[in-house]
This record gives C-alpha cells, structure tokens and sequence, in this order.
C-alpha cells in the first residue's frame, strides 16, 4: 500500500441534467453538476447560515448512460469516487484548472414518484391522449 488515499462520497442534488460526451462509438462521458449543503447556526447572531458547496461529477461509459437515463435536476443521488485535478487551456490560450470527482459508484436516493413530481413541477405535463378511459401502461424499466 502507498500510505495514501484519495476518496470522496458524497450526497446532493443534480444541479442540471447529466451532459453527454461521446468520443467514439464505445467510449462516453457524463457530466453534472452536485450541490451538497451545510447548516449551522451562528454563536454570534443565533442566526441559521446555509452554504452551498458545488462539486463537478464525470463518470464514464455505461454509468453514464444509466445516469443519463434515469438521473435529472433536483434528483438526490450518492456518489463515490476520487478527487481528480486537470489541466487544460482556454479558447485564449490561457492555463486553468478544473477540480472533478471521478465517479467510481453512484446510487440513486430519489424515489421514482420524488422524481415524477420534481419533473411536474418544472415542466407542466402534456395533455393524456388516451381516449378508452383505461389508465396509461407505466414504464417502470428501473434496473433495480
């Protein structure tokens, strides 16, 4: 063992919808955004303070797809993975630095339903069609 660690876990809400990247024709990536929150209260003011810290998650390949297919805004998700720093150059040439968690495992904590009503909330949902009287079929294709 090399006497050093690098693991994160983590619990938040999606800040948006997982971004895809496909770089050829079995290799993908996806990327979203994750806020975790911390509450306290001052011993100054007795007042609650809440802060926002904001994580970028990428995870590869075929957890991408799951996570793509089942995870949006607002959903509540764990992730485990490592902390991973790179460096790339701008459209001006300029050096930055992005600080990503590399995720290694995920599970999804929002209910199927939490999920349903986060969506109709955001979007108003289109008209039903359906025209017999019969509830529509569900499609429930969770892989778990």
């Amino acid at each position: 063992m090399s006497g050093t660690l690098n693991k994160v876990m983590l619990i938040g809400h999606l800040g948006d919808d997982v971004k895809m990247h496909y770089f050829d024709d079995k290799n993908c990536v996806g990327r979203f955004p994750l806020a975790t929150n911390e509450t306290y209260t001052s011993k100054q003011t007795n007042e609650r303070i809440s802060n926002t810290e904001w994580h970028n998650i990428v995870v590869r390949n075929k957890a991408a797809e799951i996570c793509e297919k089942y995870l949006s805004k607002g959903d509540k998700v764990y992730i485990e993975g490592r902390i991973k720093t790179r460096k790339w150059n701008d459209d001006k040439g300029i050096e930055r630095y992005s600080t990503e968690i590399q995720c290694t495992d995920f599970t999804f904590l929002s209910t199927k339903n939490e999920s349903q009503e986060h969506a109709s909330n955001q979007t108003q949902p289109a008209p039903n069609a359906n025209t017999n009287g019969a509830e529509p079929e569900q499609n429930d294709d969770l892989p778990f």
